[in-house]
This record gives C-alpha cells, structure tokens and sequence, in this order.
C-alpha cells in the first residue's frame, strides 16, 4: 500500500531446550488418574556424591566444586546431605551431590571428572561413591509438576492455578473441561497450600441464584467448615463465607479507597458487606454510616464493629440501599452526641518537672465532631449499583446552606463501582450501558491491526480508556437524568482489576453536582437492582 512501511516478520520463537538435568527431575506422568495416588510420585535418581573426609572442610570444597562445575547444578536440591552409607551418616558424615555424567559408571573412569575434582581425591579429600536421591511427593510443585503429569495434554496450557484464599477456605473457579479432574486439583491444592484447609468450587455465577450476591458451591476437599476468620488492613473479620460476600483480590482496592478518608470525616457506606471499608475507615476515626441488606453480613458487620472497637465510629444497618441513602442523610444531621473524645496512644515525656517524672507515660485527649454532612459515598455492587444513583436527586434539596458558598463544605463525593463487558465498537447510538472493553494491548490488537508499535498502542489504549470513560458517563447521565459528559475531566475513572478476560471492574469517583443535590425531589423511577453487596 503506498505511503505504508511494511515492517519485516519478527524472528521464529527459540526453542524451548530441555538440559539434562532438569529432565531428570521431572516427576512421572500418569493421566489416566482419577484419585490422588501420592506414591506414584516417588522417584530414584542416581547420582554420585562426593564423599567428604572431614566435616570442617566442607565449606571449601562445596565452594572449590561449584566454581570447577562439579556440583549437581539444582537449586532446589541441597548438595550437602549425609552420607549414603548409614554407619556413616549416624555418626555425621557428609558428602556434596555431584552432576549428572558423573554417574556411577564413572567411579572407575575419573576422566568424566575435573582436575579440581580428581586433585581432591588424589589428597583423600573427598572420594566418590554412588548416591541414589529420593524424590517423592512433596518435592514437586502444584501446578507446573503435579498437575501438568496428570491432567491430558490438551488441558495443560491454562492449568487452573489462581484461587482466592479466604482464611482457610480456598476458592476455585473451575471451567467446565476441568472439572472431570475437580477432585484431584482440588486435593492437590490442599497439599501444597498449607494456609489451606477446605477447598471449594463456584458453581455459578456471583448473584445469579441470591439477591445477596453470594453463590452456590461444592467442597470439594478438607474440613466441611465454611466459618472463616480473616484479618485485613489490620481489622479482623470472621464469617460464613456461604452466606455472605467476600473477595480477597479486593484488598488493594480498599486500602486505596479508605486511604482517602480523613480523620472525622462521614462516610455513607451504601452496600457495606461485612465492612471492609467501614470498620478500616472506622479504626482511622472516620465515621461511617455502613449498611447491607443481606442479614447474614448485617450479623458479620455488627461482629466486625465491636470486635474491632469501633462502636463510636461505625454504625451498622441493615436496610435497601436506596431507602437508606437518604435515611443515612437525615439520621446523621439528628444524631447525637455529636462529640466524640478520643485519647492518643501513651507517650513517654522527655520534660522533667517535680510532678511528672522524667519518661512517665502521658495520654493526650482530642475531641471530633460528628459532620453534620457526609463527605463521601461508597457504592460497592458493580452489577448494579450505578442503577442506585438516582436516589441523589434532590437528596439535600432545600438544605443549600449546608455548602458552598454558605459553608467551607463541599458536595460529597460518590465512590460507584460497576464492571465492563461491552465493545467500544458498539454503535454511538446504541443505548448507554456501565460496562465497556478491556483497554489491554490484546482489545488494542482485535480492534486494529494486528502489529502496531508501542507509541501505537499506547495511543490505541488511552483512546480506549476515554471511551470507556464515555459510555460510563453516558450510563450515569441516564440515570441521574444529568449531563455528565461536560464534567469528563472531572471524573476520575479507576481500574480496580480484570474479572474475566473481557470483563473489568471499575470505581468512578465524582463530586455530586449541585444541580442534582439541590433539585427538588421526585419520585426515582427504577426497576430491580435493591440488592446489595
């Protein structure tokens, strides 16, 4: 095509070479297995060992030996073990694993040897006698060695390996060609994961079967106990984890996010779930107004409050998000006290006075006062909480003398979370959805050409990026019956993580806008979408 550079093909990929060594630790293969046989996985692997004359010289010549190559090449073999001969070991006796093609049909052939080595045995150093190593079970690895000898061959490229770990609960997420082999991934797992103790499979969909956004399981391995206990950003959590939601990739997401709060501000936590924002935030001594409509994370909230002292900061309900909304704003303007005392951890003194002696612990006090407004909303449900944004309609009509210009306070920010499956390919036309591609230099790839250089691609994602931000301002618009396209600049668009290959969760952040707190109010029209997380 004229005015176009042809870029020459990229070279063929280097084949993937195998040394000896590493093919003599690979374990045994057998993928016809149905049910875990661990002694299936033992191994002799002959080898030859120096044997060291003196114990104390043992540093020196493992050090002589690995410069001269002599020595068994494998990190995860430690070349120091006893003595093959058992009188020997009893008594202390060591030797150094030597590598492969020093085999036992080379102790009478001390070419296969170095000089360094040969100049040690000619000194009675050391001497070379067969070893035979034992690998079994516990050696190998979960996914790379175990499961990769007894899945089938046309499984192995995506071999089930991420889980999330919940206390002692690991979840698996299996797909439907791996699950004929669910028992033995499953045992596997548990073995080689000791902060594991049950394993457990979803059966579909994340609020498919519940409103409360929980989902149906199998145990698949280990205790049938689904009671977990978990600690995050210091605050502990216990919970049935069958009955509520909760999802350890997120811990991230809720450091960022609370580390935005600031000491004595509200927080209206609108789908708290068992209060991995709230009781965080609380602990930081914010004040929170944390809410869930599932009673089994209510009950883990309240557990969650007092077991982490924070009964002053963080109050728990549990009612439907948009009714509590405008309940969280009412209630906080007539609750009280509105003072909150609060004393800073001991500190030692340096002043020496005749009443206070030198070193003596000192406690400091400060007083906040609960905000008559909040400062921020959390709308963690991305499968629908956009849906609930129209319940900021008029949600401080007629209290204009709260803000700005009347006070130095500011209009909330709302935190609204929601996923992203759609196209941007999708026809402007269509109508507004929350959810848009993976801006990925794969999506870049399937919607142009399929080489483009890396300033291309980093042109091809930020165009990306800005019509994900469109079409979700376009999905808020409709729904606050509001035009936030002006505003783009102002909204903050957050990649929280990739949920499936063309699916990713974002949190938008934007301050509510006058037009939209101060308007007179009117009955919100909505569908379903009353569940929270």
């Amino acid at each position: 095509m004229p005015g176009r550079t042809s870029t020459p093909p990229p070279p063929p990929p280097a084949e993937t070479t195998t040394t000896p060594t590493e093919s003599m630790f690979r374990p045994p293969i057998n993928r016809s297995m149905r049910q875990l046989d661990r002694t299936f996985f033992t191994k002799l692997v002959p080898l030859c060992a120096a044997r060291v004359s003196n114990n104390k010289h043992i540093a020196r010549l493992r050090t002589e030996l690995e410069r001269s190559r002599d020595l068994l090449p494998y990190s995860r073999v430690r070349p120091i073990q006893p003595d093959p001969d058992e009188t020997r070991a009893t008594q202390g006796g060591k030797c150094l694993l030597l590598r492969e093609g020093i085999g036992v049909d080379g102790l009478e052939d001390p070419s296969t040897w170095s000089e360094v080595l040969r100049r040690r045995v000619r000194e009675e150093e050391v001497g070379i006698v067969p070893f035979t190593l034992v690998l079994d079970y516990a050696f190998w690895s979960y996914r790379e060695e175990i499961l990769s000898s007894i899945l089938p061959e046309d499984r192995l490229d995506e071999i089930p390996s991420g889980f999330n770990l919940a206390g002692h609960v690991a979840h698996l997420n299996l797909r439907e060609e791996y699950r004929t082999h669910k028992d033995l991934i499953a045992t596997v797992l548990l073995d080689k994961n000791p902060a594991a103790k049950t394993v457990i499979n979803k059966l579909d969909d994340v609020g498919s079967s519940s409103v409360y956004r929980t989902f149906n399981l199998e145990i698949l391995a280990g205790e049938p106990n689904l009671n977990v206990q978990v600690k995050s950003e210091d605050c502990h959590f216990r919970f049935d984890y069958s009955k509520v939601y909760w999802n350890s990739k997120l811990n991230t997401e809720h450091h960022r996010l609370v580390d935005l709060f600031k000491e004595g501000e509200a927080v209206c936590d609108v789908m708290a779930g068992v209060g991995p924002f709230a009781i965080p935030a609380g602990k930081k001594h914010v004040f929170v107004w944390a809410n869930d409509l599932n009673p089994d994370s209510y009950a883990s909230l309240k557990d969650a409050v007092k077991r982490n002292k924070v009964e002053s900061f963080v109050h728990p309900f549990n009612a439907d998000g948009r009714a509590f909304i405008r309940h969280a704003v009412e209630d906080l303007q007539t609750t009280s006290p509105r003072d909150i005392t609060i004393e800073s951890p001991p500190r030692r003194s340096h002043h020496h006075s005749s009443s206070t002696p030198i070193h003596a612990p000192v406690r400091t006090a400060k007083t906040l006062v609960l905000p008559q407004t909040f400062h921020h909303f959390v709308m963690n449900l991305p499968a629908s909480a956009i849906t609930f944004l129209d319940a900021f309609i008029g949600l401080y009509h007629g209290q204009e003398g709260l803000f700005e210009p009347y006070t130095e306070t500011k209009l909330p920010l709302i935190h609204v979370y929601c996923f992203s499956t759609t196209s941007t390919s999708s026809s402007s036309s269509s109508p507004p959805t929350t959810t848009t591609t993976p801006m990925t230099t794969a999506a870049v790839a399937e919607e142009g050409e399929a080489e483009v250089s890396d300033d291309a691609q980093a042109a091809a994602v930020a165009a990306i990026s800005k019509a994900h931000k469109k079409q979700i301002c376009l999905a808020v618009s409709q729904v606050m019956r509001y035009d936030f396209l002006p505003l783009m600049d102002e909204i903050q668009l957050w990649h929280v993580r990739d949920v499936a290959p063309r699916k990713r969760m974002y949190c938008v952040t934007f301050r509510l806008p006058s037009a939209i707190a101060f308007r007179e109010r009117q009955q919100a029209e909505h569908g379903k979408g009353d569940e929270l997380i």
